[in-house]
């Protein structure tokens, strides 16, 4: 991720829903809740480079889904995104995934797959799943 300097703004995708980010992450990988701040920050750099090369319109696209996933719950449960708990949040998530308007089913699996990037791309979430890759391609893993 490209940090801004003191006369340039943030090129960040994700700082301004970076809360309901967090909350959907920790809701799609439940380990994520022990994360500590490195770890997350990390997380959201994996993130950040993968839709840094995206255009504009679709890293917008993305902060408005995120704004949305925030917004939505409060039309049923009186608080938003962030603030409810696993099971409401989860249920959110459901309703999203399972939507039959095609482009908000895509929005949700695009967005589940960039938290599964952020936390398994992360050396300390490879290892937690034993992903070890080597050099030599998948005949050398195989023989293990």
């Amino acid at each position: 991720m490209r940090g801004a300097t003191a006369n340039e703004p943030s090129r960040s995708a994700l700082a301004p829903v970076r809360a309901v980010f967090r909350a959907v992450v920790v809701t799609v990988v439940p380990d994520a809740k022990q994360l500590d701040e490195p770890s997350w920050l990390a997380l959201e750099e994996l993130v950040e480079d993968a839709i840094e090369i995206r255009p504009p319109a679709l890293r917008r696209q993305l902060q408005l889904f995120l704004h949305a996933i925030e917004w939505l719950p409060v039309l049923r449960y009186g608080r938003t995104f962030a603030a409810l708990g696993d099971e409401q949040r989860s249920r959110v998530l459901r309703y999203l995934q399972n939507h039959p308007v095609e482009r908000i089913r895509c929005g949700f699996w695009g967005l589940r797959t960039l938290a599964f990037l952020g936390y398994y791309g992360r050396p300390e979430g490879a290892h937690a799943i034993g992903y070890a890759p080597d050099p030599r391609g998948w005949e050398a893993v195989q023989r293990r």
